[in-house]
């Protein structure tokens, strides 16, 4: 293990527990609503809201302290507010409360984050195996035909959806050759695992980032990376499982492990 490498990761390790724990950060989401075409009330919150095709609305009156950012005032009458999936997406404000519209398949809501959520106020760590550095080995991404497709798998929330998959690495780790289904997210690859320390040792499944493969499909997959998707954190959010071929048979004894709480 090179000082550099250790350093390296101790300093991501460090950056992940400071972003979830932030005030606005996953441990602060207490609510995923999904909206209807009809106003409604969000539980907790003032005004009516509802979806349609431009996004997220409310009707709010100026006593109600709903600010959206960039606006001089808060909302007094009927404000678009466009979700995460739009370029130019909107947040809102009501006092500590940050509100974001989303968009998953077609469907919107709204999230709320909240600082004083238990889940962050007794936050304690994530816990994570020992660097090691031949978890950290090279692989080799090879497209799909069709990167535009996708495979139908069930998520946290006990839904079903589509889940975009653009290729595989082939890589050795631990004496075992394996593939894996990954996904392009701008320049880099993502992917959804699981292995024989799931759900024991670790939360039931890890999200894996790798770098840009080169030309030659070439690049690393660095197993002490691994870490927990935004579910283990907050139960509002929406993780999709592990594709088909996922599960690994074999202890990754590297990564974040679980969260601790207070």
């Amino acid at each position: 293990m090179t000082a550099t490498a250790a350093e390296d990761w101790k300093h991501w390790s460090d950056g992940r527990a400071a972003s979830v724990s932030a005030p606005h950060g996953q441990l602060a989401l207490t609510g995923t609503h999904w909206l209807e075409p009809e106003p409604a009330e969000v539980p907790g919150l003032p005004g009516r809201w509802w979806a349609d095709a431009e996004g997220v609305r409310v009707r709010a009156t100026a006593a109600d302290g709903i600010t959206v950012e960039g606006a001089d005032g808060p909302v007094d009458g009927e404000v678009l507010l466009r979700p995460d999936t739009d370029p130019a997406a909107d947040t809102a404000t009501l006092g500590d409360l940050l509100l974001v519209p989303i968009e998953r398949e077609g469907e919107l809501a709204l999230r709320v984050f909240d600082p004083s959520s238990p889940r962050r106020t007794g936050f304690a760590g994530i816990s994570a195996y020992p660097y090691k550095p031949e978890w950290a080995v090279s692989a080799v991404y090879t497209p799909f035909e069709d990167e535009g497709q996708s495979v139908v798998v069930p998520n946290a929330d006990g839904k079903d959806r589509p889940l975009a998959v653009t290729g595989r690495i082939e890589f050795t780790v631990a004496g075992e050759h394996r593939t894996l289904t990954v996904s392009r997210s701008g320049p880099r690859l993502t992917g959804v695992i699981a292995d024989a320390t799931s759900g024991v040792d670790t939360y039931r499944f890890r999200f894996i980032t790798l770098p840009a493969p080169d030309a030659q499909g070439r690049t690393v997959l660095d197993l002490n990376r691994a870490y927990l998707p935004p579910c283990a954190f907050a139960d509002h959010f929406i993780c999709p499982f592990p594709p088909p071929g996922n599960r690994l048979d074999f202890a990754v004894e590297a990564g974040e492990r679980q969260v601790l709480s207070r």
